[in-house]
């Protein structure tokens, strides 16, 4: 094991291939990693592999973990190599790992350079604030699967610059609506997501109510009516009188948003609803008078059917007498 960084020693457990990465801005590194502290037997903090994908990590977004980075620098494709590293090199270790794991619990979407206590001084997880108390010598095993330079990858939404969001928006609407062409409706109501979480991402730097701030807000509409399309289509109710509610706050006559909430009440069994979103459509466009009597029927014939499984049941129970 060689001491190639001051604070960190190096061990190769399997050679990769090729040549050591030229890391540059924006150069995208896939690598599984496994946490241990030196105890015996070794106590496994976390492990990338429990998870559905491998870590990512972005050169040149200001990583918390200085050290990973050097790490994956000095490593190639395919291989896998232990790190000792000493308290002082992973004083930031805690930290990382609490932003690691709220993601992955979905307590938040993305790292926000994986930085930031909780209030209480209290990182949430008892090993990390352990940790944080008594800092100590952490290994870290780490696999390099693959790097990709800038632009050879489609960026996520947090890994953008604002002006990468912005000019990300209408390539992200234009891909969902291809998909939906393609009948691929998940693919499709990911993108459109995609693209809503780039505008949530904007509007955080603008001040409510601006022009600036309007602009972008609006540019949800369309998005949000093809998102609830989607979830229409694959069944996902809630989601649809939940988004589509969200365009009648901002387009109090939108004749889909009411169409598609009223199908979605309908499928939820919310009848008098669908029927007062169907009634609203008719008074905003009278030319889809056919399309809503066809789901007023559908809707009426669905009740009845569940009435009459209902009397069935009663009267194979003999509650008549």
């Amino acid at each position: 094991m060689s001491m190639w960084e001051p604070g960190v020693k190096k061990r190769v457990l399997y050679a990769g291939t090729g040549d050591v990465v030229d890391y540059q801005e924006g150069t995208k590194a896939v690598f599984h990693y496994e946490t241990c502290k030196l105890d015996e037997p070794p106590t496994v903090l976390d492990d990338s592999r429990s998870q559905e994908k491998p870590m990512e990590l972005i050169f040149g977004k200001k990583f918390k973990l200085e050290i990973w980075e050097k790490c994956l620098m000095s490593m190639r494709v395919g291989e896998v190599a232990e790190f000792i590293c000493e308290p002082k090199v992973v004083v930031q270790y805690p930290v990382v790992a609490k932003s690691l794991r709220d993601i992955r619990q979905g307590k938040q979407d993305r790292p926000r350079h994986c930085c930031g206590m909780a209030s209480d001084n209290s990182l949430g997880y008892p090993d990390l604030d352990q940790l944080v108390k008594n800092p100590q010598p952490l290994a870290f095993i780490i696999e390099l699967i693959k790097v990709e330079k800038k632009g050879e990858y489609s960026q996520e939404a947090w890994q953008m610059t604002p002006e990468e969001k912005k000019a990300a928006l209408p390539r992200l609407q234009e891909e969902g609506n291809n998909l939906y062409k393609l009948k691929q409706f998940h693919q499709a109501a990911d993108k459109y997501a995609e693209a809503l979480g780039c505008i949530e991402q904007l509007l955080i730097r603008e001040k409510p109510g601006d022009a600036d701030w309007m602009s972008l807000d609006n540019r949800k509409i369309p998005l949000l009516l093809n998102y609830a399309q989607c979830k229409l289509i694959l069944g996902d109710y809630y989601p649809v009188i939940e988004h589509t509610t969200t365009v009648l706050t901002r387009d109090e006559r939108n004749v889909k948003a009411y169409f598609r909430r009223g199908k979605a009440h309908a499928a939820v069994w919310n009848e008098r609803e669908a029927q007062a979103d169907f009634s609203k459509v008719l008074e905003l466009d009278a030319s889809l008078k056919g399309a809503v009597r066809k789901e007023l029927k559908l809707l009426e014939d669905r009740i009845k059917s569940t009435e009459k499984e209902e009397w069935e049941k009663l009267k194979g129970k003999n509650v008549f007498g």
